[in-house]
């Protein structure tokens, strides 16, 4: 059976349509309600693939969805603290505004990582996460653009970044392969 590793390290099988004589595809037992991807998701929580109540990772990722949240109202509420913890001076006018973006981004962040984690798969949780990546990585090349920042503002982007990117890892750690599930091809 064909495997790849995509750039998260997840395996998944190719979904590839037989071709030829004496190319056989096998389609797995009983009726099969696939996702876009090719996952089963009504067996997700039989394989392991859903964060339960009992697994810890579940609530480090709606801690993670609480800090953003209380970033998020932080941000939209007192711009001109958001701006001190962000790493900026306190603008005036539209810079407020701007700041108030920044606010909303990290409440839907807070929103997306939330929802997911209760009714979605551990990967889509880690890609949300690792994707999320971009948002730090930003923040910081910002930051260190303008040169306004102190060194414990840099500190705390690098350490989003960190934070992101381990539980993301986490995530991915144990359980079984992920991928699709809905056709498994020749044996």
């Amino acid at each position: 059976m064909a495997r790849w590793v995509s750039i998260l390290g997840f395996w998944s099988d190719l979904d590839r349509h037989a071709i030829g004589p004496g190319s056989t595809q096998v389609k797995a037992a009983g009726p099969s309600v696939c996702h876009a991807d090719g996952m089963d998701l009504r067996n997700a929580a039989a394989r392991g693939d859903r964060l339960t109540v009992s697994d810890p990772r579940l609530w480090i990722v709606l801690a993670l969805a609480l800090i953003f949240v209380g970033l998020g109202i932080l941000f939209l509420a007192a711009p001109s603290l958001g701006a001190l913890i962000y790493g900026v001076p306190e603008p005036d006018g539209i810079g407020r505004t701007l700041l108030r973006a920044i606010g909303a981004r990290d409440a839907a962040l807070a929103l997306h990582l939330a929802g997911l984690s209760l009714v979605s798969t551990r990967r889509a949780v880690a890609i949300v996460l690792a994707g999320s990546l971009v948002i730090p990585a930003c923040d910081l090349a910002l930051i260190l653009s303008a040169g306004t920042a102190a060194w414990w503002q840099v500190a705390l982007h690098g350490m989003s970044a960190g934070v992101l990117a381990l539980v993301a890892l986490w995530l991915t750690d144990r359980g079984p392969p992920l991928g699709p599930r809905c056709w498994r091809i020749g044996r």
